[in-house]
């Protein structure tokens, strides 16, 4: 178990927490973690871009002249991808991008990221914002006493005011203990603990 100190919104340390070394200090995989984050960002496209075949074309099958004799190139119907209105040669047609990722190796991947967290010193832990009101400015006070930027802030709890005083902060993501993933874990550069989702993150780890 490693200790941490945990800070209020002051910047104050207030006490210390355990953190599990199963969890936050395992060696870091960049394979296992490039896998997880690609099955994510794949799972983002829609692959609803598609066109119509010859098949799928309205229009008549009917030869529109004979073979020979009109010194035209043989012409079969008006579907024909080379008629304007046919269907199109090799277009797009409907698919899932979705990668499949063994459960064992999301939450594997989920411990690296933390550990590289640790492991870069870039976790820090809070006992609670004490927001009072819905105040970009008061949020953005607090970060700036605790030193962070370009960071992603986890919570247990349905504190509005902590979501929604975040929204017009380009570089801070808030998200509660369940939505906690490997890219967005990885593409901020701080990682802001509330105290209580500590518990949460190691149950659903372990």
């Amino acid at each position: 178990m490693a200790a941490v100190d945990v800070l209020n919104s002051a910047g104050e340390k207030v006490s210390e927490t355990q953190l599990s070394e199963a969890i936050f200090n395992i060696p870091v995989k960049t394979s296992v973690l490039h896998q997880v984050v690609r099955s994510q960002l794949v799972a983002k496209r829609e692959g609803t871009a598609a066109c119509k075949t010859r098949s799928m074309v309205r229009g008549s099958t009917k030869k529109l002249f004979r073979q020979k004799g009109t010194g035209n190139a043989r012409a079969g119907s008006v579907k024909s991808p080379l008629r304007k209105g046919g269907g199109v040669i090799f277009g797009p047609s409907q698919r899932s991008y979705a990668i499949k990722v063994p459960k064992k190796v999301k939450k594997l991947a989920l411990k690296m990221a933390l550990s590289s967290k640790m492991e870069d010193n870039t976790i820090t832990i809070i006992d609670d914002f004490n927001l009072e009101a819905i105040k970009t400015k008061a949020l953005v006070n607090v970060l700036k006493t605790l030193d962070l930027s370009d960071l992603l802030i986890v919570s247990d709890t349905d504190e509005a005011n902590l979501l929604l005083s975040s929204r017009n902060i380009a570089d801070v993501k808030v998200i509660k203990t369940e939505g906690l993933n490997v890219y967005d874990i990885l593409k901020f550069k701080n990682l802001l603990l509330v105290e209580s989702t500590i518990k949460n993150i190691e149950g659903r780890l372990s």
